[in-house]
């Protein structure tokens, strides 16, 4: 066992959350959405690697999920711009990636003739290989022998949003992404963090949000996300009327609903009536 994970073992033991160590850490990879709990990550894990003296070892990763065939871009328009603004915040560099056999999620979507749903989370697992091969380029570029290359992966997952993040410990060890080559701990820095600490953050330190929000948005992510509330879903759907469309008629095309117990039309006519 590495230096680095007997501390986070030691310290995991005893409250509150542990935090890995940084200063053995030979590249953190912040994996940055552009949304708010992401942005408070990004904001914490730099606050803690410059008590390290490591900030240089930081990168940011956004991963991009592409343009629908109708031209919609899956995420919010800007986000990307925002992810790179956010990064540049800092003066950290900025990487962007994409799944490299589709477009777009939507391609995957209709070529796996169904929609993500709770159990059959695809559209993550897609994201997870995406961040798994960039820091394989990571690891490259570190060229350590000798050792496994010691990385952090940061993510801006919060206990408050789903009964399985809330059992999640703030850090663990990606035993699927470890080898001989390296060491990938994951951690989850404003995992326990609520709604409200998070925007305290934001708005103390001045930090750049997404306008999504002030437009009702409580989440980011993909602007229609199947496991989004029904009020986010409504509000995403007003916002983006062409792209709520676009999902209507794939879930018609494929005759696979977007949401068992929500089908996209029936998003369309709830944001109707509400606007």
């Amino acid at each position: 066992m590495s230096r680095q994970l007997e501390l986070i073992t030691a310290r995991d033991a005893h409250g509150p959350d542990p935090v890995p160590d940084l200063a053995a850490a030979d590249r953190i990879v912040i994996s940055n959405s552009g949304g708010k709990d992401s942005e408070a990550a990004l904001d914490e894990t730099v606050r803690l690697a410059d008590e390290a003296g490591v900030r240089d070892r930081i990168v940011v990763l956004h991963i991009d999920l592409g343009t629908t065939p109708r031209g919609h871009t899956v995420e919010w328009p800007g986000t990307l711009d925002l992810a790179r603004q956010q990064a540049e915040h800092y003066g950290l560099p900025f990487e962007v990636r994409s799944p490299a056999k589709w477009p777009s999620l939507l391609h995957r979507i209709k070529a796996r003739g169904q929609f993500p749903n709770l159990f059959n989370r695809f559209c993550t697992a897609e994201k997870r290989g995406v961040s798994r091969k960039f820091i394989t380029e990571q690891v490259a570029e570190l060229g350590i022998t000798g050792r496994p290359a010691r990385i952090v992966l940061v993510m801006g997952l919060r206990a408050e949003e789903s009964r399985a993040r809330a059992d999640k410990p703030a850090v663990e060890v990606d035993q699927r992404a470890s080898s001989g080559r390296r060491t990938v701990t994951l951690w989850y820095p404003v995992l326990r963090w609520s709604t409200a600490e998070v925007w305290q953050r934001i708005r103390e330190r001045g930090l750049p949000y997404h306008w999504a929000y002030d437009a009702g948005m409580s989440r980011l992510s993909c602007s229609l996300c199947v496991l989004a509330s029904i009020p986010d879903l409504t509000c995403a759907a007003s916002l983006r009327p062409e792209l709520a469309r676009e999902y209507a008629d794939l879930e018609t095309e494929m005759g696979a609903p977007f949401r068992r117990d929500l089908p996209m039309a029936e998003v369309i006519r709830r944001a109707g009536g509400a606007a």
